[in-house]
């Protein structure tokens, strides 16, 4: 019974230490990473292709039916309403919105 207290206060205290940084103190860059960007596209590839509704306009889109093509044009145009969650190693993180970071040419 006991441990089981000092394990809960433990996690009680592991949760306060994990803090939001704000943008500007330096800690992570604003450029998108290909891993982000292959997670970013995956996930939204796979809401298009289970009819989650498309973010960009008809003409934008022409005709172009690969779920895959869309998500890039959604991430291109800063439409994907996805945060991005980056770990410090110091056991905080810093949240990104997706339209927040910068796409370079990978």
């Amino acid at each position: 019974m006991m441990i089981m207290m000092n394990l809960k206060e433990m996690i009680k205290t592991k949760k306060k230490e994990n803090r939001i940084f704000k943008r500007g103190e330096g800690n992570t860059t604003p450029f998108l990473t290909k891993y982000e960007k292959a997670r970013i596209i995956g996930a939204r590839a796979l809401q298009i292709s289970k009819n989650s509704p498309i973010l960009i306009s008809t003409e934008e889109l022409g005709d172009e039916t690969d779920p895959i093509a869309i998500a890039e044009m959604e991430l291109r145009k800063g439409k994907i309403p996805f945060i991005i969650r980056r770990y410090l190693p110091n056991g905080s993180y810093e949240d990104w919105p997706v339209k927040e970071l910068k796409l370079s040419d990978i």
